[in-house]
């Protein structure tokens, strides 16, 4: 009698667990939990609830230090566990976690770093953690929009000071003062008052604002989303070739499976002959 001690199929079945829905679900309920634990403690609560939240916490942080653990013990390569990203951010949240907060010195850190767990959650749920590299692959295409809307910015902020500062130096005083203004105009917070107030000194100063507005809040606002869409399409186009090759290659490997069994069969039906 033998037992198949292959660490291939060792791995294989820590994996499993790992990606199974059951495991996920707990990791995210225990998560959510976590969250819920981190707010309650901005109450003022009876000593008795103060104490089972701490007790709470510290089982939430030993569950967390289990499952990283669980996690580098399912990764076949282990010196690539901490070369993904999601995984080095999910082990810094955990050891950070596991400072005491009774040192003083150290109490702000391990707080921050609890309030932080709960962006595991996007590291958890593939759909979050999807958008998050999207966003993350888009943003060298968002800088040179941002870079644009700078310069746009930065003219019509330098238009502003030279007519405007006469009817209100708060307000427009600078180059600075008048670009803080003008992010006021394009998030339209209050953006006619100023309007109105520079109209009574220029009439036609909303063109002014009408073309500041229709750059910033509707052309650039569109660029960026395009370039987030454009990137997320690319990444879903990509996710969908790379399950297609896996399944491609585990149908292959299942096909090699049947048959050397069969020429196994083959083997064997030979030999009783």
């Amino acid at each position: 009698m033998s037992m198949d001690m292959n660490p291939a199929s060792s791995f294989a079945q820590l994996k499993r667990i790992e990606s199974s829905k059951v495991f996920q679900t707990v990791v995210i309920a225990i998560i959510i939990l976590s969250a819920l634990t981190i707010g309650a403690k901005t109450y003022d609560l009876p000593p008795l609830v103060e104490q089972s939240l701490s007790v709470m916490d510290n089982a939430i942080t030993l569950f967390f230090l289990v499952e990283i653990l669980f996690r580098f013990a399912a990764c076949p390569l282990k010196r690539r566990f901490l070369m993904d990203g999601w995984n080095l951010f999910d082990t810094i949240v955990v050891i950070g976690s596991l400072i005491p907060l009774d040192n003083s010195e150290a109490v702000l850190l391990g707080r921050l770093l609890r309030v932080f767990r709960v962006l595991r959650l996007v590291s958890v749920v593939p759909e979050l953690r999807f958008l998050i590299n999207s966003l993350l692959k888009a943003i060298p295409r968002m800088g040179y929009i941002a870079l644009l809307m700078f310069i746009i910015f930065y003219i019509y902020a330098a238009m502003g000071s030279m007519f405007f500062a006469s009817v209100d130096e708060t307000l427009w005083g600078d180059v600075a003062i008048a670009m803080l203004t003008l992010f006021r105009v394009a998030t339209f917070e209050d953006w006619t008052d100023v309007m109105y107030a520079t109209m009574e000194d220029y009439p036609m100063s909303w063109l002014y604002y009408l073309t500041f507005i229709f750059l910033t809040a509707f052309v650039f606002l569109n660029m960026m989303i395009g370039a987030i869409l454009e990137v997320m399409s690319e990444e879903q186009n990509a996710k969908q070739a790379q399950k297609a090759h896996d399944e491609r290659d585990e149908i292959a490997r299942q096909l090699q499976a049947v048959q050397e069994q069969l020429q196994e069969l083959t083997k064997q039906v030979s030999e009783k002959r």
